[in-house]
């Protein structure tokens, strides 16, 4: 039973970067990969919170932990997409682009991370 919901989890994940993605596509164009950046910033912040709601807090159990993170937060984050990105930025010689994409991605993901813990700390309290 865990595995699949574990599996339907990434469904959803998965459905939600497609729909977040295509809203920065819409609203920020294609100039930059900011659709993996949001993914990739937000998956980081609630894959934090999610993870310190789980284990210090425990005010989630195993079980949900697994499907909110390895399901969902699996399915919507998308490093592959950002290695894919960053490499044909530097295929295309744009050295710029690249460097931008790696500081800004590692950059903002590490705040984000940050971030959603100290949420999750502040929201709960322990």
């Amino acid at each position: 039973m865990r595995f699949l919901l574990i599996c339907l989890g990434g469904a959803v994940g998965t459905g939600a970067r497609y729909l977040l993605s295509g809203w920065a596509l819409q609203i920020f164009g294609t100039s930059f990969p900011f659709g993996t950046l949001a993914v990739n910033t937000i998956g980081s912040f609630l894959l934090a919170a999610i993870m310190y709601l789980g284990i210090e807090a425990t005010m989630i159990s195993p079980t949900l932990r697994l499907v909110l993170t390895t399901g969902i937060m699996g399915g919507f984050t998308t490093y592959s997409t950002f290695s894919y990105e960053t490499m044909k930025y530097l295929q295309d010689g744009a050295w710029v682009m690249a460097i931008a994409n790696i500081a800004i991605t590692v950059i903002g993901c590490l705040a984000a991370c940050l971030s959603g813990w100290a949420a999750a700390h502040w929201l709960v309290g322990t």
